[in-house]
C-alpha cells in the first residue's frame, strides 16, 4: 500500500520574501502529555477567556462561525476537518472546519456554527456539546469576522457530507498535530492596505498531515486553541502531586 507523503496540493500563494517563523508554542510540551483525551480538552476550554475580536478588517466585514468538532477515540481526542471542492467559487481544495456565514435566522453565532455543521456533513446538532468559544478572527481577504466554537461529541458520528459544499470529511488525533514534524510557522509580508492592527508581517501556520496541508484561517484556529490547550496540560501538577508539601 502507497502511503501518502506529509502536505498536500493546496494553492499556497507563498510571497517570494518570506522567512521562517517560531516554533509552536507546545515545542517543549514533553511526549507523555501529548496523547490527549477529550476530558483533557474540556477542562482546557472551562478556563478559556473572553474571545478577542478579530483584527485587520478592511472597512465592514460579514459575521460567520465554525464548529471545531471533537471526539474520542481509543483514548485520543481527534479533531474533524472538512475538504473544500475545487469546484468552490473561493479557497478551492482548502481543508477547512464546517462553518459558514451568519444567517438572519440565526438566534447567535453558536446557531450558526451548529446550522452549517449540520448542513456541510450532517452532524446532528442535538449531539454536540459546546464548551468553548474561541478568538474571533478576521480572513485574510476581510471578508468575514469568524466565530469559532469547539464541539464535544459523545463518540465518532455517522457524518454525510454535502455533495457540492464538501469535498472529503476527515479526522486528525490532536497528537498528531502536536508532533514536531507537523507544525510550522512563516512570517509572510503584510500589503500595506492589509496593516490595521496585525503589524508589517503576519504569522502564517501550517500543519502538515498526511496528503493534505492545513493553513489559512483554519490553521490559525487550530493555533490558537493547541496553544491553550497545552498551556493547561504544561500547568498541570504531574500525576501523584497533589498533597505534597
Amino acid at each position: 500500500m502507497e502511503t501518502r507523503g506529509r502536505g498536500g496540493a493546496q494553492r499556497i500563494p507563498r510571497p517570494s520574501s518570506f522567512r521562517h517563523g517560531d516554533p509552536p508554542p507546545w515545542a517543549d510540551l514533553p511526549d507523555a502529555l501529548r496523547q490527549i483525551g477529550l476530558a483533557q480538552v474540556r477542562a482546557a476550554c472551562a478556563t478559556l477567556p473572553a474571545p478577542r475580536a478579530g483584527s485587520g478588517a478592511l472597512g465592514d466585514t460579514r459575521p460567520a462561525a465554525v464548529l471545531v468538532p471533537i471526539f474520542e477515540e481509543a483514548g485520543e481526542a481527534r479533531v474533524i476537518l472538512t475538504k473544500r471542492p475545487e469546484t468552490m467559487p473561493s479557497h478551492q481544495g482548502e481543508i477547512a472546519f464546517p462553518g459558514g456565514k451568519y444567517e438572519p435566522g440565526d438566534p447567535d453565532l453558536r446557531a450558526t456554527a451548529l446550522r452549517e455543521a449540520h448542513e456541510e456533513i450532517g452532524l446532528d446538532p442535538s449531539l454536540v456539546e459546546i464548551v468553548g468559544e474561541l478568538d474571533h478572527l478576521v480572513t485574510v481577504a476581510a471578508r468575514f469576522t469568524l466565530a469559532p466554537f469547539v464541539g464535544l461529541l459523545p463518540e465518532r458520528p455517522a457524518l454525510v457530507p454535502h455533495v457540492r459544499e464538501v469535498d472529503a470529511v476527515f479526522d486528525v488525533a490532536i497528537s498528531e498535530l502536536l508532533r514536531g514534524d507537523v507544525f510550522r510557522e512563516e512570517r509572510w509580508e503584510v500589503p500595506p492596505e492589509m496593516l490595521v492592527g496585525i503589524g508589517p508581517d503576519r504569522a502564517i501556520h501550517f500543519f502538515e498531515l498526511a496528503g493534505e496541508t492545513v493553513w489559512g484561517a483554519t490553521a490559525r484556529i487550530l493555533t490558537g486553541f493547541l496553544a491553550h490547550l497545552t498551556a493547561t496540560l504544561s500547568e498541570s501538577p504531574p500525576p501523584g502531586a497533589a498533597g505534597v508539601s
